[in-house]
């Protein structure tokens, strides 16, 4: 180590001299070694800022990234591995010093997120788990001198961490924190611990407050024109920084020369030293040393930016010029308050300035990391990409918006007042948000979830059925359209889902199934809901006329505790219980054992899902501002479009993931459409012309790269051509579809927020319920419902319509079909959708014959159509139906029964339930004040759909 080397020199001095960056390259070259032995460095301090330039500024962390993202799914979590592995490198280096000091120096300091800067229990935490990480004796843990900061440093040091207090820029701020240190030190003695290894730095940052100051004087010299003041303040220049710097110094010999701390001394105690941080010279009117060489003091150190170390080194001069201005200091520092210039509020402004540069360079490093994994993993990392043309601006001045209220670490502390002022509608929020953290590890049985899909194909089954409704059974629908059934060979089941009460689709169901080989899976969040039951009832009545007692060995449950399903598993004593989260409603409830039991049986990786999932989660967290957070920009995008008219999001998806677009049409109609709002999801509409498109569309396209339909992208490129906004999802794996869950999830609830509802109730689905109910009790008792006689009769049909609906004059007697249909469809305006419900099975020549209404009046009125199975769209779709705008035409198609089935233990048949909620709906919609046509076909179901989409097509062509 070269004597003359001016670094070396600041030791003569007491000063020691640390390095204010730190880089995998200086690492790995050499280069903090070489500093080490020949100039004397004494120890490194980092920030935010600092690893922002280290990675986002060069290629050196790539490889390591890619090990890594293999490791851990999060943006910060990639970001912690990749920066504790410099600190636990640059501390191995430093050790040697660590140890020949007795442990005053050799350190390496990481700092908490900048986020939890005025957060008291969130810092302790971080801190403990960042140094439980780093697992290295001479690192420090920066904490900022923040009010809130402080209870949390006093909390660490009496913990035995070593902390590095930062962001000090005024000298009572400074008192605070040094008396935390001393405090904590009186009670570890008190309580018998040791004191002597235990360090700290104040870091009392310098050329900052010049730069603010001089601003402020140059800014009181622009309003006199007194020459004496303009003397006074000119003399300031450039000078308060340092004297604000030796008050500080003067408060720590006070301080740490008292009995109160002298007695701690010899008991081993260490003097918690001043540290001279952002000693870089800003003003290119001070020398490159300035904040160097004028702060040459006993006791201290100064912390040098990488430019700062070289042109010291370089020409440093050392002196004690600074011990030698004390008085000095107490002079400026008067004249600069009769001035006029309150150095308090100077440094109030810089603390706040402070915490929000930091908060800024982390955030832009986070979202560097989140770029870098998007670019180093390639196919293996899913992604959105938005064209949105000129509503590009509106999009992204609510993200930013949403960025300075901090929307997305509000959404993640789950504060109810993102969507509702209403403390009722607060406290169901509150318990509603348990989705957010569904991903992590230990949140499913992932153990009896293999044990079961093992044991049932040992023992033979054949077939497994999911008997639910709505949010129960959609994610497992997708699941199994997406993956089929279990990879395996002839010993894995087949795979089913029933969620319609018409008698024809369950007999269809039944044919296909051995009732003694087959796993019925009920499934219902509440317990009570009325369809899985009576599944239950009928099929348990199946099992036991074939398996006796054993009956019970054929039937799951997943269901929420305490609920009246769970009482019945229990008492039929089902195979296996599987338990819901209170916090989770059904439509969030996909990546819950809802979704994740059936995914399990039918042979899907659960565990990868559940990963990728997680990823997603990781990359929506708090951390991730709101323009690189996919589900929050997702969520803001239809928000926006949807203030903007563009509420109809219609989704164009490739064929392997088709069935996404039914549980995500459930997931935004049951969570927007409400209090005369809404989204209007369109899924599953027949592809037309662009022209066949109203200006009210946000068109989504989820593409699996694995399987691009070539007239598909020449599609979607149409539409963005017409000047239609366009948001791609790219799915690189079928797996990732666990990624598009929780995506969904998010952007839903965050569109909610724009909106001003609440996306976690369903007020108007109980509305049709209770309808049905009633039905029901007259079923119960015996009796028909009372209806009112149909309007008309034309052939197979019979009609029932809102008393608004007009015949356009032809008499009842002469009126056609098409005349009917006319007048019906001759309401819709600008802006509407058409909805078609149908009480009905769901066979293909009956879905083709619906989809052909749909494109009929999509193409001739320019309007979003949406198709809906009835009871299963109640569950979904009918909440927007009744809750959302009045812009709804409905047309809802019925029919007899060929043959009904009974409902083991209840006075009624399916298709009386059929019925009673085919009625309860229509009724539900009239009393809404909704556009309803009601058809009913007797007879031949085939033929009266030909004669009613004959008619359709008559009707548009008028």
């Amino acid at each position: 180590m070269n004597p003359t080397n001016p670094l070396v020199q600041l030791q003569q001095y007491g000063q020691s001299p640390w390095y204010d960056y730190i880089s995998r390259s200086l690492i790995e070259s050499g280069g903090l070694l070489e500093m080490v032995k020949n100039d004397g460095l004494l120890g490194v301090t980092s920030n935010p800022s600092i690893f922002d330039k280290a990675i986002g500024g060069s290629a050196d962390y790539d490889v390591y990234f890619k090990k890594v993202m293999g490791q851990v799914s999060g943006v910060k979590e990639i970001y912690e591995a990749v920066v504790i592995r410099d600190i636990q490198d640059a501390t191995d280096i430093l050790l040697p010093v660590y140890e020949r000091t007795g442990g005053r120096d050799g350190f390496v300091s990481l700092e908490v997120a900048p986020n939890l800067a005025y957060n008291t229990e969130g810092t302790i935490a971080e801190a403990l788990r960042l140094h439980q990480a780093v697992n290295r004796k001479n690192v420090m843990i920066k904490v900022p001198a923040t009010e809130e900061g402080v209870p949390a440093i006093a909390y660490l040091l009496e913990a035995g961490i070593n902390i590095n207090i930062t962001l000090l820029f005024g000298v009572d701020a400074y008192e605070k924190v040094a008396k935390a240190y001393i405090s904590a030190l009186t009670n570890r003695v008190k309580a018998g611990l040791e004191i002597g290894a235990i360090a700290s730095v104040a870091s009392f940052f310098i050329s900052r407050i010049d730069s603010l100051v001089d601003s402020e004087i140059e800014a009181a010299l622009a309003k006199t024109s007194d020459p004496k003041i303009k003397e006074s303040l000119s003399s300031l220049f450039g000078k308060v920084a340092t004297a604000n710097a030796r008050i500080a110094y003067w408060k720590f010999q006070e301080m740490f020369e008292a009995p109160s701390f002298l007695a701690l001394a010899e008991k081993g105690a260490q003097v918690q030293r001043l540290l001279w941080a952002s000693t870089g010279t800003k003003n290119p009117k001070y020398s490159d040393d300035y904040y160097v060489e004028g702060l040459i003091a006993p006791m201290t150190v100064n912390t040098l930016p990488a430019a700062t170390f070289d042109s010291y080194k370089d020409h440093g001069k050392a002196s004690g010029q600074f011990m030698a201005g004390l008085e000095e200091a107490e002079k400026t520092m008067a004249l600069l308050a009769a001035l006029g210039i309150n150095i308090q509020s100077v440094t109030n402004k810089l603390i706040t300035d402070g915490v929000k540069l930091f908060e800024n360079s982390f955030d832009h490093l986070i979202a560097t990391i989140g770029q870098k994994q998007v670019d180093l993993l390639g196919e293996a990392q899913s992604r959105q990409t938005y064209a949105l043309g000129s509503l590009t601006s509106p999009v992204e001045d609510r993200l930013k918006k949403m960025g300075a209220t901090q929307f997305v670490q509000k959404f993640w502390s789950k504060d109810p007042t993102l969507w509702h002022k209403d403390p009722v509608h607060q406290k169901v929020i509150q318990n509603a948000m348990g989705w957010i953290d569904i991903t992590k590890q230990g949140m499913h049985p992932l153990a009896r979830i293999k044990q079961l899909s093992e044991s049932i194909r040992a023992e033979g089954f054949q077939s497994i059925v999911l008997l639910g409704m709505g949010g129960s059974s959609l994610a497992p629908e997708v699941l199994k359209q997406v993956f089929g059934s279990a990879k395996g060979g002839s010993s894995s089941p087949d795979f089913f889902v029933l969620d319609s009460t018409v008698p024809a689709a369950i007999k269809l169901l039944e044919d296909k199934i051995d009732p003694s080989k087959t796993l019925f899976i009920v499934s219902s969040k509440s317990g009570s809901t009325i369809e899985p039951l009576v599944f239950f009832q009928y099929f348990f009545d199946k099992v036991k006329k074939v398996q006796g007692e054993n009956a019970c060995k054929h039937f799951v449950a997943i269901t929420d505790p305490n609920s009246l399903l769970e009482k019945i598993a229990k008492e039929k004593q089902f195979r296996e219980i599987f338990p819901g989260v209170a916090e989770i409603g059904g439509r969030y409830s996909a990546l819950s054992n809802f979704g994740i039991v059936p995914g399990g049986l039918i042979g899907i990786d659960i565990e990868t899902l559940l990963l990728r999932a997680d990823q997603m989660r990781q990359s929506c967290t708090s951390e991730i501002l709101p323009e690189g957070n996919p589900g929050v920009r997702l969520g803001a995008v239809m928000g926006e479009m949807a203030l903007l008219g563009k509420d109809k999001i219609t989704f164009i998806s490739g064929q392997s993931v088709k069935s996404l677009g039914a549980w995500v049409e459930q997931l935004i109609a049951e969570s927007t459409g409400k209090a005369g709002k809404g989204i209007t999801p369109i899924d599953d509409e027949p592809v037309g012309a662009v022209s066949a498109y109203g200006a009210d569309r946000l068109f989504i396209h989820t593409r699996d790269l694995h399987a691009i339909d070539s007239n598909q992208e020449a599609f979607i490129a149409a539409l963005q051509s017409a000047g239609h906004p366009v948001v791609t999802i790219e799915l690189s794996k079928l797996i990732h579809i666990g990624e598009a869950f929780f995506l969904w999830e998010i952007a839903t609830a965050v569109s909610g927020s724009i909106l001003g509802i609440n996306p976690f109730d369903q007020p108007n689905v109980q509305e049709s319920k209770d309808y049905t109910n009633g039905f029901l009790d007259l079923y119960r008792k015996g009796e028909a419902p009372k209806q009112e006689s149909p309007l008309l009769k034309i052939g197979p049909f019979q009609i029932w319509g809102d008393n608004r609906l007009e015949w356009g004059g032809a008499s009842a007697t002469g009126i056609t079909m098409d005349a009917v249909l006319a007048a019906h469809f001759s309401r819709i305006k600008e802006g509407d959708y058409a909805a078609i419900n149908a009480y009905l099975e769901r066979t293909d020549a009956i879905y083709n014959s619906l989809q052909a209404i749909r494109a009929e009046i999509r193409n001739k009125k320019q309007v979003a159509t949406t198709l809906g199975f009835g009871p299963r769209f109640l569950h979904s779709t009918g909440q927007l139906h009744k809750g959302g705008g009045n812009t709804g035409l409905f047309l809802q198609i019925t029919s007899d029964d060929q043959t009904d089935l009974s409902i083991p233990g209840e006075l009624f048949t399916f298709g009386q339930l059929k019925s009673a909620q085919s009625l309860g709906d229509y009724t539900c919609l009239i009393n809404r004040d909704r556009r309803v046509l009601r058809v009913h076909i007797t007879g031949s179901l085939s033929e009266g759909l030909n004669l009613l989409v004959k008619a359709v097509k008559g009707a548009l062509s008028k």
